[in-house]
C-alpha cells in the first residue's frame, strides 16, 4: 500500500531491518513495544486499522479531510 521496502520501515519505526526480516520468516515474535513502534509508523504515513467487525481485520488509507479515501 505504501511500497515502502523493509529498508524503509526500519528507518522511519525506529525497529532494525533484521527484526523486522524476522517476524516476517517467524524466526521471532515481536514484543507489544514494537508491535506499537510499527503501527504507530503506519498511522503516521495515513493508514488505519480496522478491527475485526464480522467482515475481518484490515487496513486501509484514513478518510481525507474532504470525506474520501486515498493515498495521502
Amino acid at each position: 500500500m505504501l511500497d515502502w521496502s523493509r529498508e524503509d520501515l526500519a528507518a522511519k519505526s525506529g525497529v532494525s531491518r533484521p527484526t523486522l526480516a524476522d517476524f516476517e520468516t517467524n524466526k521471532r515474535k515481536p514484543y507489544e513495544r514494537t508491535l506499537a513502534d510499527i503501527r504507530r509508523t503506519f498511522e503516521e504515513a495515513g493508514l488505519e486499522f480496522i478491527g475485526e467487525n464480522g467482515g475481518g481485520a484490515g487496513i486501509r488509507f484514513k478518510a481525507r479531510k474532504d470525506g474520501t479515501q486515498g493515498e495521502h
